[in-house]
Protein backbone atom coordinates (compact mmCIF):
# COMPACT_ATOMS: atom_id res chain seq x y z
CA UNK A 1 0.00 0.00 0.00
CA UNK A 2 1.02 3.37 -0.59
CA UNK A 3 0.12 6.90 0.34
CA UNK A 4 1.19 10.25 -0.36
CA UNK A 5 3.30 12.07 2.22
CA UNK A 6 0.83 14.49 3.12
CA UNK A 7 -1.60 11.66 2.86
CA UNK A 8 -3.52 9.95 5.37
CA UNK A 9 -2.57 6.29 6.81
CA UNK A 10 -5.76 4.94 7.91
CA UNK A 11 -3.77 2.58 10.17
CA UNK A 12 -2.53 5.60 12.23
CA UNK A 13 -4.81 8.92 12.04
CA UNK A 14 -8.46 8.90 12.91
CA UNK A 15 -10.85 8.12 10.11
CA UNK A 16 -14.24 8.87 9.27
CA UNK A 17 -14.97 7.25 6.63
CA UNK A 18 -13.99 5.09 3.47
CA UNK A 19 -15.21 4.30 0.50
CA UNK A 20 -15.47 6.58 -2.85
CA UNK A 21 -16.68 9.50 -3.92
CA UNK A 22 -17.71 9.84 -7.77
CA UNK A 23 -18.91 13.39 -9.04
CA UNK A 24 -21.15 14.76 -11.69
CA UNK A 25 -22.40 18.33 -12.85
CA UNK A 26 -24.44 19.20 -10.28
CA UNK A 27 -23.60 17.15 -7.68
CA UNK A 28 -22.02 14.49 -6.41
CA UNK A 29 -22.25 10.56 -4.66
CA UNK A 30 -19.71 9.80 -1.07
CA UNK A 31 -20.49 6.24 -0.37
CA UNK A 32 -18.49 3.67 1.88
CA UNK A 33 -18.53 2.42 5.72
CA UNK A 34 -19.15 6.26 8.30
CA UNK A 35 -16.21 4.73 10.83
CA UNK A 36 -16.74 7.71 13.27
CA UNK A 37 -19.23 10.76 14.44
CA UNK A 38 -18.89 13.65 12.70
CA UNK A 39 -19.06 17.59 14.51
CA UNK A 40 -21.54 20.30 13.91
CA UNK A 41 -21.29 21.90 10.27
CA UNK A 42 -22.94 23.03 7.77
CA UNK A 43 -22.57 23.44 4.01
CA UNK A 44 -24.39 24.63 0.64
CA UNK A 45 -25.12 21.67 -0.95
CA UNK A 46 -28.36 19.69 -0.12
CA UNK A 47 -27.54 16.44 1.33
CA UNK A 48 -29.71 12.79 1.00
CA UNK A 49 -28.13 10.40 3.25
CA UNK A 50 -29.20 6.87 2.97
CA UNK A 51 -28.34 3.95 4.63
CA UNK A 52 -27.48 1.05 2.24
CA UNK A 53 -26.76 -1.54 5.45
CA UNK A 54 -27.87 -0.58 9.16
CA UNK A 55 -28.90 2.87 10.26
CA UNK A 56 -27.58 6.13 11.44
CA UNK A 57 -28.21 8.93 13.60
CA UNK A 58 -28.76 13.00 12.36
CA UNK A 59 -29.27 15.78 14.74
CA UNK A 60 -30.64 19.14 13.82
CA UNK A 61 -29.51 22.18 15.48
CA UNK A 62 -32.17 23.23 17.97
CA UNK A 63 -33.13 19.31 18.64
CA UNK A 64 -32.76 18.03 21.82
CA UNK A 65 -31.23 14.31 20.91
CA UNK A 66 -29.95 12.94 17.97
CA UNK A 67 -32.77 10.58 15.76
CA UNK A 68 -31.94 6.79 14.40
CA UNK A 69 -33.17 6.89 10.81
CA UNK A 70 -32.46 5.50 7.23
CA UNK A 71 -32.91 8.17 5.01
CA UNK A 72 -32.75 12.16 5.33
CA UNK A 73 -32.50 15.05 3.39
CA UNK A 74 -31.03 18.20 5.10
CA UNK A 75 -31.59 21.68 3.06
CA UNK A 76 -28.75 24.45 2.19
CA UNK A 77 -26.88 25.80 5.11
CA UNK A 78 -28.33 24.00 8.04
CA UNK A 79 -26.31 23.12 10.75
CA UNK A 80 -26.21 19.28 12.26
CA UNK A 81 -24.67 16.74 13.70
CA UNK A 82 -23.98 12.93 11.46
CA UNK A 83 -22.92 9.66 12.92
CA UNK A 84 -22.57 6.73 10.75
CA UNK A 85 -22.91 4.49 13.51
CA UNK A 86 -20.48 2.68 11.52
CA UNK A 87 -23.18 1.91 9.23
CA UNK A 88 -22.48 1.76 4.70
CA UNK A 89 -24.51 5.13 3.79
CA UNK A 90 -24.54 7.05 0.62
CA UNK A 91 -24.26 10.31 0.80
CA UNK A 92 -25.96 12.76 -2.05
CA UNK A 93 -24.74 16.28 -2.31
CA UNK A 94 -26.82 18.24 -5.28
CA UNK A 95 -26.37 22.17 -5.95
CA UNK A 96 -29.59 23.77 -4.80
CA UNK A 97 -29.92 25.40 -8.16
CA UNK A 98 -29.73 22.32 -10.26
CA UNK A 99 -32.87 20.79 -11.54
CA UNK A 100 -33.15 18.37 -9.02
CA UNK A 101 -32.19 20.66 -6.37
CA UNK A 102 -35.08 23.20 -6.86
CA UNK A 103 -37.43 20.06 -6.60
CA UNK A 104 -36.08 19.34 -3.04
CA UNK A 105 -36.11 22.47 -2.01
CA UNK A 106 -39.55 22.77 -3.17
CA UNK A 107 -41.04 18.91 -1.47
CA UNK A 108 -38.82 19.52 1.43
CA UNK A 109 -39.67 23.54 1.87
CA UNK A 110 -40.06 24.54 5.58
CA UNK A 111 -37.55 22.01 6.68
CA UNK A 112 -34.06 22.22 7.78
CA UNK A 113 -33.74 18.27 8.22
CA UNK A 114 -36.32 16.23 7.12
CA UNK A 115 -36.57 12.24 7.93
CA UNK A 116 -37.27 9.77 5.07
CA UNK A 117 -39.91 6.70 6.28
CA UNK A 118 -38.16 3.94 5.85
CA UNK A 119 -40.19 2.26 3.09
CA UNK A 120 -39.01 5.47 1.25
CA UNK A 121 -35.35 5.30 1.72
CA UNK A 122 -35.36 1.50 1.13
CA UNK A 123 -36.88 2.30 -2.30
CA UNK A 124 -34.59 5.15 -3.34
CA UNK A 125 -31.46 3.23 -2.44
CA UNK A 126 -31.99 -0.09 -3.65
CA UNK A 127 -30.73 -0.09 -7.35
CA UNK A 128 -27.75 2.32 -5.99
CA UNK A 129 -26.95 -0.21 -2.95
CA UNK A 130 -26.94 -3.34 -5.72
CA UNK A 131 -24.60 -1.42 -8.24
CA UNK A 132 -22.16 -0.98 -4.30
CA UNK A 133 -22.19 -4.64 -3.81
CA UNK A 134 -21.32 -5.79 -7.29
CA UNK A 135 -18.33 -2.59 -7.26
CA UNK A 136 -19.18 -1.22 -10.23
CA UNK A 137 -17.69 1.49 -12.34
CA UNK A 138 -18.00 5.54 -11.36
CA UNK A 139 -20.00 5.72 -14.26
CA UNK A 140 -22.54 3.40 -13.40
CA UNK A 141 -22.54 4.53 -9.87
CA UNK A 142 -23.09 7.84 -10.59
CA UNK A 143 -26.35 7.45 -12.89
CA UNK A 144 -28.27 4.99 -10.24
CA UNK A 145 -27.20 7.92 -7.63
CA UNK A 146 -29.13 10.87 -9.89
CA UNK A 147 -32.12 8.23 -10.10
CA UNK A 148 -31.97 7.83 -6.45
CA UNK A 149 -32.30 11.75 -6.06
CA UNK A 150 -35.04 11.57 -8.50
CA UNK A 151 -37.12 9.05 -6.50
CA UNK A 152 -36.76 11.36 -3.69
CA UNK A 153 -37.02 14.87 -5.03
CA UNK A 154 -40.20 13.81 -7.23
CA UNK A 155 -40.54 15.06 -10.92
CA UNK A 156 -38.11 17.46 -11.36
CA UNK A 157 -39.55 18.96 -14.47
CA UNK A 158 -42.42 20.51 -11.97
CA UNK A 159 -39.48 22.70 -9.94
CA UNK A 160 -39.53 26.66 -10.18
CA UNK A 161 -37.45 27.68 -13.84
CA UNK A 162 -34.07 28.45 -13.44
CA UNK A 163 -32.35 31.90 -14.67
CA UNK A 164 -29.95 30.60 -17.67
CA UNK A 165 -27.83 33.57 -16.49
CA UNK A 166 -27.13 32.15 -13.33
CA UNK A 167 -26.30 29.22 -14.65
CA UNK A 168 -24.53 30.06 -17.49
CA UNK A 169 -22.48 32.20 -13.98
CA UNK A 170 -22.41 28.55 -12.43
CA UNK A 171 -20.86 26.80 -15.47
CA UNK A 172 -18.11 29.49 -16.30
CA UNK A 173 -17.30 29.16 -12.64
CA UNK A 174 -16.99 26.04 -12.20
CA UNK A 175 -14.37 25.52 -15.69
CA UNK A 176 -12.43 28.20 -13.46
CA UNK A 177 -12.09 26.85 -10.07
CA UNK A 178 -8.97 27.02 -9.96
CA UNK A 179 -7.77 30.04 -10.13
CA UNK A 180 -9.34 33.49 -8.59
CA UNK A 181 -12.73 34.57 -9.29
CA UNK A 182 -14.13 37.66 -8.45
CA UNK A 183 -17.72 38.72 -8.67
CA UNK A 184 -17.45 41.28 -11.07
CA UNK A 185 -15.57 39.42 -13.41
CA UNK A 186 -18.28 36.64 -13.36
CA UNK A 187 -21.27 39.36 -14.00
CA UNK A 188 -19.36 40.61 -17.11
CA UNK A 189 -19.43 37.07 -18.53
CA UNK A 190 -22.60 36.54 -18.21
CA UNK A 191 -23.68 40.93 -19.05
CA UNK A 192 -25.14 41.90 -16.32
CA UNK A 193 -24.07 44.30 -13.36
CA UNK A 194 -22.51 43.25 -10.34
CA UNK A 195 -25.22 44.25 -8.19
CA UNK A 196 -27.89 42.62 -11.04
CA UNK A 197 -25.55 39.88 -10.52
CA UNK A 198 -25.51 39.69 -6.92
CA UNK A 199 -29.23 39.77 -6.40
CA UNK A 200 -30.03 37.21 -9.22
CA UNK A 201 -27.34 34.53 -7.60
CA UNK A 202 -28.85 35.01 -4.19
CA UNK A 203 -32.42 34.72 -5.23
CA UNK A 204 -31.50 31.48 -7.34
CA UNK A 205 -28.99 29.64 -5.26
CA UNK A 206 -29.86 31.09 -1.74
CA UNK A 207 -26.37 31.85 -0.60
CA UNK A 208 -23.65 34.20 -1.47
CA UNK A 209 -21.02 34.07 -4.51
CA UNK A 210 -18.40 33.68 -1.68
CA UNK A 211 -19.97 30.85 0.15
CA UNK A 212 -21.06 28.78 -3.27
CA UNK A 213 -17.13 28.57 -3.96
CA UNK A 214 -16.31 27.35 -0.85
CA UNK A 215 -18.70 24.65 -1.71
CA UNK A 216 -17.51 24.09 -5.27
CA UNK A 217 -13.79 24.04 -4.26
CA UNK A 218 -14.13 21.83 -1.58
CA UNK A 219 -15.97 19.23 -3.57
CA UNK A 220 -13.48 19.47 -6.44
CA UNK A 221 -10.60 18.81 -3.90
CA UNK A 222 -12.18 16.25 -2.61
CA UNK A 223 -13.11 14.70 -5.82
CA UNK A 224 -9.55 14.50 -7.19
CA UNK A 225 -8.20 13.79 -3.88
CA UNK A 226 -9.64 10.62 -4.48
CA UNK A 227 -8.85 10.23 -7.80
CA UNK A 228 -5.06 9.88 -6.71
CA UNK A 229 -3.59 13.30 -6.16
CA UNK A 230 -1.88 14.07 -2.86
CA UNK A 231 -4.60 17.04 -0.69
CA UNK A 232 -1.79 19.41 -1.52
CA UNK A 233 -2.00 19.05 -5.48
CA UNK A 234 -5.95 19.05 -4.86
CA UNK A 235 -6.00 21.88 -2.75
CA UNK A 236 -4.32 24.02 -5.49
CA UNK A 237 -5.92 22.57 -8.64
CA UNK A 238 -9.30 23.33 -6.68
CA UNK A 239 -7.79 27.19 -5.90
CA UNK A 240 -7.37 26.67 -1.95
CA UNK A 241 -4.16 28.74 -1.51
CA UNK A 242 -2.67 25.52 0.39
CA UNK A 243 -3.28 22.31 1.82
CA UNK A 244 -4.35 24.16 5.40
CA UNK A 245 -7.06 26.50 3.92
CA UNK A 246 -8.61 23.56 2.67
CA UNK A 247 -8.31 21.38 5.68
CA UNK A 248 -9.81 24.42 7.66
CA UNK A 249 -12.87 24.34 4.93
CA UNK A 250 -13.39 20.68 5.31
CA UNK A 251 -13.29 20.85 9.11
CA UNK A 252 -16.06 24.19 8.93
CA UNK A 253 -17.71 22.22 6.23
CA UNK A 254 -18.01 18.99 6.93
CA UNK A 255 -16.90 18.40 10.39
CA UNK A 256 -14.15 16.21 9.55
CA UNK A 257 -10.31 16.89 8.39
CA UNK A 258 -9.91 15.79 5.07
CA UNK A 259 -7.11 13.36 5.60
CA UNK A 260 -9.72 11.77 7.95
CA UNK A 261 -11.53 10.48 4.24
CA UNK A 262 -9.97 7.35 3.20
CA UNK A 263 -10.47 6.26 -0.14
CA UNK A 264 -11.22 2.33 -0.29
CA UNK A 265 -8.43 1.58 -2.12
CA UNK A 266 -5.91 2.77 0.90
CA UNK A 267 -6.94 0.37 2.83
CA UNK A 268 -6.28 -3.00 0.88
CA UNK A 269 -9.76 -3.80 0.70
CA UNK A 270 -12.38 -4.31 -2.44
CA UNK A 271 -14.26 -1.00 -3.27
CA UNK A 272 -17.63 -2.91 -2.47
CA UNK A 273 -16.72 -3.70 0.92
CA UNK A 274 -15.10 0.12 2.08
CA UNK A 275 -14.16 -1.09 5.15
Amino acid sequence: METHADEPDSRKRPVAGVGRIIGWPGGSLWFGRHLAPIQEHAHHAIQISLAMEGSFRIQADGWPAARETRGMVVMPDRRHRFDGCGASVAMLFVEPNSARGAALRKRFAGFDVALLPDAEAREAVRYLHARYIAAAPDELMAQFAQGAVCRIAGNPAMAPSEDPRVTAALAWMHARLATPIRLEEVAVAVHLSPGRFRHLFVAQTGTSLRAWLLWARMARAVEYAFQGRSWTEAAHEAGFADAAHLTRTCRRMFGVAPTMLVPSKLTGSAPAEAD
